[in-house]
């Protein structure tokens, strides 16, 4: 019989390097609750990304710990290592969360704290290890949508600091110039990879499991990147350094939101290739967060784009996409619950 040991040591071996997309996910789609006044729901959510955060984060440790070799080979692999990114992201989309609905709380300055301190090391041993390794893969094996979580991962940190500078919690014109700046370094890495992503789905063959829920990220990249030139319009206008780049700033989200628009029909016609015409069977894998994340975000970004440009067309949109989020959340984690459940009982018949 195994150890209690040995049997976290098994069960962490396999850990999905993207898991943090839960919290992703459940944030995102808390916040969009909040923004049409259904608080109840909002902080419910809010609640168990805590205990999701907290649970990813005592497993990742443990992995870290029982399968150190392991983490450091998906971190430098094409396929993977942008996963791990997604830590960033639900860490800033937490913080973001706790400022929304505890203002001036100090938990979300240190949770931005630490997004950017993992920020750090992490893109650059990502960048780094693929680099310099010397057996790499072919484009049409190396990329695919998770690589755009280096743009989500980078515009959460914008968003937060913005939310930060906004609340008094961190001032300064360093703060601000920090924030435009992750804003602007994500549009540029949205340019350069969108391109390379594209050029593999246009000119590669793509088998049935290629048609993975990561392509979703297509547009929920470009729609965190609406999210935080939204947040900086609104939370600068009038002040700082950030004012002179307002009408830049309004031009280049109104293109990338009509970007995302125009992904979401393509990526559905992929969708139901996969599930009804090569008939990949529904079954929950944690890459359907990196599905509901888009449409979360897609939510947000549109109604606060419509706020700015006072569009009420975007805002009717945005509460459709609404229910569409909660309702893709809800039966997402059914499925988790689902497998987790199915996992224990599993284990006791052995």
């Amino acid at each position: 019989m195994l150890s209690i040991k040995q049997k976290l040591k098994q069960n962490t071996a396999d850990l999905y390097p993207a898991y943090f997309a839960l919290v992703m996910s459940t944030g995102i789609v808390s916040l969009a609750t909040s923004i049409f006044n259904y608080s109840g729901i909002a902080r419910i959510l809010l609640y168990l990304n805590i205990v999701f955060y907290s649970s990813l984060w005592l497993l990742l440790l443990m992995r870290v710990y029982f399968h150190a070799k392991l983490v450091l080979n998906d971190l430098g692999n094409h396929k993977t290592g942008a996963g791990f990114l997604t830590l960033i992201a639900g860490t800033c989309i937490l913080g973001t969360q706790f400022i929304i609905m505890f203002p001036n709380n100090p938990i979300a300055l240190w949770l931005y704290f630490l997004g950017v301190a993992l920020w750090l090391p992490l893109i650059y041993t990502f960048f780094s290890s693929i680099i310099i390794k010397q057996q790499k893969p072919s484009i049409e094996h190396g990329i695919d949508g998770s690589w755009l979580l280096i743009v989500v991962a980078i515009e959460s940190i914008s968003i937060l600091g913005t939310r930060l500078w906004h609340n008094n919690i961190v001032t300064g014109r360093t703060l601000e110039l920090f924030n435009l700046s992750m804003f602007a370094l994500g549009c540029i890495f949205y340019i350069l990879l969108i391109t390379l992503i594209l050029y593999r789905l246009i000119f590669f063959r793509l088998k049935a499991e290629d048609y993975v829920p990561n392509y979703w990220i297509n547009m929920g990249a470009v729609a965190i990147i609406t999210l935080a030139g939204a947040e900086l319009i609104l939370t600068h206008s009038g002040l700082g350094i950030t004012v002179d780049f307002i009408p830049f700033i309004k031009g280049m989200i109104l293109m990338f939101w009509i970007l995302g628009t125009w992904w979401i029909p393509l990526i559905l016609i992929l969708g139901i290739r996969q599930h009804i015409c090569l008939k990949v069977p529904l079954t929950y894998h944690p890459q359907y967060w990196s599905l509901v994340f888009p449409l979360g975000m897609y939510t947000v970004c549109t109604f606060e784009l419509g706020s700015i440009l006072h569009s009420s067309a975007q805002i009717q949109l945005s509460t459709v996409f609404l229910f569409i989020a909660l309702t893709a959340w809800f039966i997402t984690v059914t499925g988790l619950l689902r497998r987790i459940y199915s996992t224990l009982i599993s284990r006791q018949l052995k």
